[in-house]
């Protein structure tokens, strides 16, 4: 063990000087490397729209960022695991729930990796899924609102990387954790060194409503405990098959830069969950107690419930044996990539010096002819060269994730060597390379992931910005750079930065999200929201104990009511705040000074309520936060807070001094 660490440490010492000099070192081309007609390609003139949406995950922010393509240019960032004050979204009453999972109110996560919805193979722009890669959660974002609209947290799970992945007709959005742990039904209280016997690993697959969306974990399988990196769908010949890249198989529990990268390959394990759902029909899956959060957004009250959910279908794979198959893959493997055929299997070794390409109709003959080398926990393990289709040579440094551009063409981000190489799939030879600035992670091609690429643009995601922008001290900009792949050489045409940090992201036409029947009026009557007010006249003030109930309007430019008094220093105050507008780009704000929370962002149509505890006596304006009008700053009131016991009547008024009396159901 000693001899092994001891052979290990150059070799990682070595790549990580590499990385350094790179990062260090600017490269001659660096300024002139957006040249020629490259800023024609990306020009979008003022007033013309985009040819592209690119959904970016945030990363650390815990949110989704949308830019169009070519320009670069951030059109919305949708909150998904944190808090933003912008929008009020975990600030509000009605968002709150969204939030929560089986630890509590969980306001951040660690967001990865981008899938759109697809049909027959091909993005059909009607949802986008996220994965939480640190509490364990599956988000889904509606496009035709740009809200999340769906949160499931993921039992049996620590981490959330391979995810969330589609499978052609999103039958199902697949999941691995990342961290194999002891299950949740299984006493956790074990040594960390005995990961051998108690850890798990466990792959959720959740089904997918048609027509609503809706998801719901149908199954789980349960793994040897390895961690799951990246993963893809077949598709096409494929189709009913998954494939996860898996590292760490050495079991490794601690110093996992030398401790996991001993053995010479890893694994790609292929899921053929078509069988799954046989053994699933059968009865063989085994109901497991487990406690995990299902949060759901409904459009029609405008409010988020959280239920907790007790109980998961497992399907345990070194019983069943005809579930799963590893299949080697050099080494410490990263990306797991399928063609738009679905024949080839591309695995990316992060410490490997090649690029494997396996043949789905190869490991279909080695399966059926039981070409094995052994087994792994049970785990039947394919030989190499039975299901390789061959290999790229000497493609870069540090291979990560291939994408594909519909012609015979993929592309694969070389992070170490900081650059894309293209390489065709007829006979696996790079044909063109292109510096990237700098140490690229994931790429992404529009339609790259899927049956038909529109093959237009490549964008990379890097890590490290240095040199390319103004600085902004120790954190740099995160950013991404734009390539035209229409031709035989790839050309860069933009870079931009990003909200970071970026992660994967996928791209679709704009004519596939701006046409799939976005709302253009939002009709009060509709409005089934508890605490709606369809009218300035059904505004009202309610006591209810310590508990007040402010019924809110808001339109241009007035709220109402604007003056509220008789508040005491104790209550809970709930201003139920209803957007009396109709048309579509006409949102309103509303904050109060000194609430410890955020602003509401109203939806035109919708009610939002924001809780407010005074923590003093005095006068506190409210006010509208959301430019709305040329009398926007007019849009204000005054709420009185009285101490605690006064005899202050609870009372309101809009555009009098005349105080009405409240509402009251109780003192």
């Amino acid at each position: 063990m000693k001899g092994l660490r001891i052979l290990m440490l150059p070799a990682i010492t070595m790549m990580a000087i590499a990385s350094l000099s790179l990062q260090a070192c600017k490269p001659k081309n660096a300024a002139s490397a957006v040249s020629g007609d490259a800023a024609a390609k990306a020009y979008v003139p003022p007033g013309q729209h985009d040819l592209f949406y690119n959904f970016v995950s945030g990363g650390f922010s815990g949110q989704l960022s949308v830019y169009g393509l070519p320009s670069g240019r951030l059109l919305r960032v949708i909150p998904v695991f944190s808090v933003d004050p912008e929008k009020g979204y975990g600030y509000s009453e009605e968002t709150k729930p969204m939030l929560n999972t089986s630890h509590g109110s969980v306001p951040w996560d660690d967001l990865h990796h981008v899938e759109m919805s697809m049909t027959n193979g091909a993005p059909d722009g009607r949802w986008v899924f996220v994965n939480g890669n640190n509490t364990p959660r599956l988000a889904r974002i509606d496009l035709k609102t740009f809200r999340t609209a769906e949160i499931i947290e993921l039992p049996n799970s620590a981490g959330n990387h391979s995810s969330p992945y589609s499978t052609e007709n999103s039958e199902y959005v697949v999941a691995g954790t990342r961290f194999s742990v002891p299950p949740d039904n299984v006493n956790g209280d074990v040594p960390i060194n005995s990961y051998k016997d108690n850890f798990k690993g466990h792959i959720s697959f959740i089904s997918v409503n048609k027509e609503s969306g809706a998801m719901d974990i149908a199954f789980q399988l349960k793994t040897p405990g390895v961690n799951f990196d990246l993963a893809r769908c077949g598709k096409e010949k494929s189709h009913g098959w998954f494939f996860f890249s898996c590292y760490n198989t050495e079991q490794a529990n601690t110093l996992l830069e030398v401790n996991a990268s001993q053995r010479d390959k890893d694994f790609i394990m292929a899921v053929n969950w078509k069988k799954a759902e046989e053994y699933l029909k059968a009865g063989k899956g085994k109901k497991v107690s487990v406690s995990y959060a299902h949060n759901q957004y409904d459009e029609g009250t405008h409010t988020a419930t959280s239920t907790i959910r007790k109980e998961v279908t497992v399907l345990d794979v070194t019983e069943l044996k005809d579930i799963c198959y590893f299949i080697p893959c050099p080494k410490s493997p990263h990306g797991c990539d399928v063609d738009p055929t679905g024949e080839y299997i591309v695995g990316s070794g992060k410490l490997a010096a090649l690029i494997p390409v396996f043949s789905f109709t190869k490991l279909q003959q080695a399966i059926a002819n039981k070409s094995f080398d052994g087994d792994y926990e049970g785990i039947p393990i394919v030989k190499y060269e039975a299901a390789l289709q061959g290999e790229v040579k000497k493609p870069g440094l540090g291979p990560l994730h291939t994408e594909f551009d519909g012609n015979g063409n993929a592309y694969t981000s070389m992070f170490v060597s900081s650059e894309v190489v293209k390489w065709r799939l007829s006979d696996l030879e790079v044909v063109d390379r292109v510096p990237t600035y700098y140490s690229v992670g994931h790429i992404c091609v529009p339609g790259g992931n899927t049956k038909k690429p529109y093959g237009k643009y490549l964008i990379a995601y890097n890590k490290i910005t240095k040199d390319r922008y103004l600085p902004t001290g120790p954190e740099l900009s995160q950013s991404a750079q734009l390539y035209d792949i229409s031709g035989d050489k790839m050309q860069m045409i933009l870079d931009f930065p990003t909200i970071g940090e970026p992660h994967y992201a996928q791209a679709v036409p704009a004519d596939l999200i701006k046409n799939n029947g976005q709302l253009k009026l939002f009709k009060i009557e509709d409005n089934k929201h508890a605490y709606a007010t369809k009218s300035e006249a059904d505004a009202k003030v309610v006591r209810e104990g310590n508990k007040v109930h402010v019924y809110m309007t808001a339109i241009r430019s007035h709220l109402a009511p604007d003056n509220i008094e008789g508040v005491r220093l104790g209550d809970e105050v709930y201003f139920h705040v209803t957007n009396l507008e109709q048309d579509w780009d006409v949102p309103h704000g509303f904050a109060v000074k000194g609430a410890i929370n955020a602003e509401l962002l109203i939806m035109p149509g919708e009610t939002t309520t924001l809780k407010w505890i005074p923590d003093r006596v005095g006068m506190f304006p409210i006010y509208c936060t959301d430019f709305c009008s040329a009398l926007h700053q007019e849009m204000q009131g005054y709420v009185r807070v009285s101490p605690a016991g006064s005899s202050v009547p609870l009372s309101f008024s809009v555009g009098t001094n005349v105080a009405k009396p409240t509402t009251t159901s109780g003192q």
